[in-house]
This record gives C-alpha cells, sequence and structure tokens, in this order.
C-alpha cells in the first residue's frame, strides 16, 4: 500500500469510528522534539505559541508499547517539529519497529538535515516511510517561506537524492523497502505550475509525489497567509486529490498526536495548547483517547455544529 492509499484510509471517516467512544486510532504521530529549523511562514510553530523541546525518552518508550498493545498500527515519529534534529532518532525507529512492533513506521521530515548516512540508519532500523515535505518552487520561494539561508534549499533536494540511492542499498541487502516519497503545498492556483519544474527533478527519486492544500492550521495562519494571496482550507481536509469534508474533521476520530510533552492532542495543528484532551505522564493512552472532553468535541463534529468549542474558528466558520 502506497502512502497516498493509507492517507486516505486514515482520512476517510468509517462507521465504526463515527462515534463519541472510538477504538483506538489506526495511526499515531508521536513529536520527538517540538524543534525545528526552518521557519515557514505556512507553519504555526514559527510564532512560538507554546514550549518546543524533546520528548523525554522513557515516556517515548512507554507510550509506544502501550499503544502498539492498545490496538495502534501505524506510528509516526513526529508531530509539529523536525525529528532528524533528535540523535537518538534511529534508536527511536529501533524501538517502534523491533521492540514494540508497530506494523507500520513513518516519518515526515523537511529534508534539510536527513543526510543520505542517517537515513540509511533509519531504513536499517525499520523505518517504512519516509516523507520529504518539498514545499518550494525554487530557491527564491525557499527563502522567502522558510526564512532560513538558501543554502539549505539545495541541501534538502541533494539529501532526497541521497536517500533513494541509500533505500535502494539497503533493500538489497536487507530485503526492506522503505517508501519514499514527497509532497508539497498548492499555496494558489498558480503553485502546481511553478512546481513543475523541480517536481519533474525529483520525481524519478520517490516512489509517489502529491499535492497537499493550505491549510489554515487551526485558523492561526488564515489572514496572513489571504494577504498573500494564498488560498487556504479550513481544517484539515486530506490530500488535495481527496479532500474530506471539514466537519465532521476526520483527525479527531482516527489519528492520534502527541506532543513532546505528553499531551494528547484532538488537532493536526495544536501549535497552543487549545486542543489537548489528556496528559499522558498522568493517564493512560485510551482513557484520554476517549477522554470525557473528547467525547464531547466528537459529539459536536458529529452534529456538525462546533460553534462553542475549540474547533470553531477553524473548521466550521473559518
Amino acid at each position: 500500500m502506497g502512502i497516498t492509499e493509507r492517507i486516505d484510509a486514515v482520512t476517510g471517516l468509517t462507521e465504526t469510528y463515527s462515534k463519541p467512544v472510538v477504538p483506538a486510532p489506526r495511526s499515531v504521530k508521536i513529536e520527538l522534539t517540538g524543534r525545528c529549523n526552518f521557519n515557514c511562514s505556512f507553519c504555526a510553530r514559527s510564532q512560538r505559541l507554546r514550549a518546543q523541546k524533546d520528548m523525554d525518552r522513557a515516556l517515548f518508550e512507554r507510550l509506544l508499547l502501550e499503544m502498539r498493545a492498545a490496538g495502534v498500527e501505524e506510528i509516526g515519529l513526529f508531530y509539529l517539529g523536525e525529528s532528524f534534529l533528535v540523535d537518538w532518532l534511529e534508536d527511536a525507529v529501533h524501538f517502534a519497529k523491533k521492540v514494540a512492533g508497530f506494523p507500520y513506521v513513518f516519518l515526515t521530515t523537511n529534508g534539510s538535515v536527513a543526510t543520505p548516512r542517517r537515513v540509511q540508519a533509519c531504513a536499517r532500523a525499520g523505518l517504512d516511510s519516509l516523507k520529504f515535505s518539498l514545499n518550494y518552487a525554487d530557491e527564491e520561494q525557499f527563502r522567502s517561506i522558510a526564512q532560513v539561508k538558501s543554502s539549505f534549499y539545495q541541501k534538502m533536494l541533494d539529501n532526497l537524492r541521497g536517500a533513494r540511492a541509500e533505500r535502494d542499498l539497503v533493500e538489497a541487502e536487507t530485503g526492506h523497502r522503505m517508501g519514499l516519497y514527497a509532497s508539497y503545498i498548492q499555496y494558489d492556483g498558480e503553485q502546481g505550475v511553478r512546481m513543475q519544474a523541480v517536481v519533474d527533478e525529483m520525481r524519478p527519486f520517490v516512489d509517489e509525489l502529491y499535492a497537499l492544500p493550505l491549510y489554515n492550521q487551526a485558523a492561526l495562519l488564515t489572514e496572513s497567509e489571504e494577504s498573500r494571496g494564498w488560498e487556504v482550507t479550513a481544517g484539515n481536509r486530506g490530500r488535495l486529490e481527496a479532500l474530506r469534508d471539514p466537519l465532521p474533521c476526520w483527525s479527531i476520530f482516527t489519528e492520534g498526536h502527541i506532543a513532546w510533552d505528553g499531551k494528547l492532542s484532538a488537532c493536526c495543528f495544536d501549535h497552543d495548547g487549545r486542543f489537548h484532551m489528556g496528559d499522558l505522564q498522568e493517564e493512560g493512552f485510551m482513557q484520554a483517547w476517549n477522554s470525557p472532553k473528547f467525547q464531547a468535541l466528537r459529539e459536536a463534529h458529529l452534529k456538525k455544529d462546533v460553534r462553542g468549542t475549540v474547533c470553531e474558528k477553524c473548521v466550521a466558520y473559518a
């Protein structure tokens, strides 16, 4: 199963998950670090609305064992930060795959520090999927949006090329095939055309390359990004070619999101902590996953009326 099929499987609400109390999510993203070396204008992380630190390793390992026992099948070793900044990332992959026993371990990166050496180590540790966020058409756009030195742009592309060589090497030697993917954000109606050259250049190095809409990130970016002439979509509607309805939002039913400090969030873009549904340092994963607070939010989504909830600005009335 390719990455777009997996995305569509998680973002598609089934009857089993269309309830206030739901089984363990099929997928969970857990944040090894809240840090990132980019300051992208489309990402509210750059506003530093919450502390951005690294997850305690013992907490990470305990949560993975607990979630796998509860039935979680897919674990993403990232949330809002850049996981390749963590020096024990390779160990985290090994623990998730070989100790906790997750069938599918995935990771998304901005690519700037995902060197071929580290990508090979992650592939050997059992990483099933690595996706590069290829969100910039050229060096000029990269400098404007990522707001870091432009040399990172070429480094990102070089690392993607190197990742393909390392993936193929590990597969030839071990038989383990790590999926290699890329995505880009469609900021406006012209971005697809503007991206064409780099997409054509990078496509031979990846298994799939797909587009995403520009999310409003819990309504934190709508005003600033619309001032650029960009087209912002409410909620998280999945990938561009398989958009979901903003209500009910699949995210609170089928995918868990855990911040570096152990807070379980209801949102893919919880940059300020308002979506916290439980503290996993104080309670079990399933207890927090079906907490009264989470149940009330799901009920509002199922009624397609989220007025008065934390989702009001983001989803229904953005």
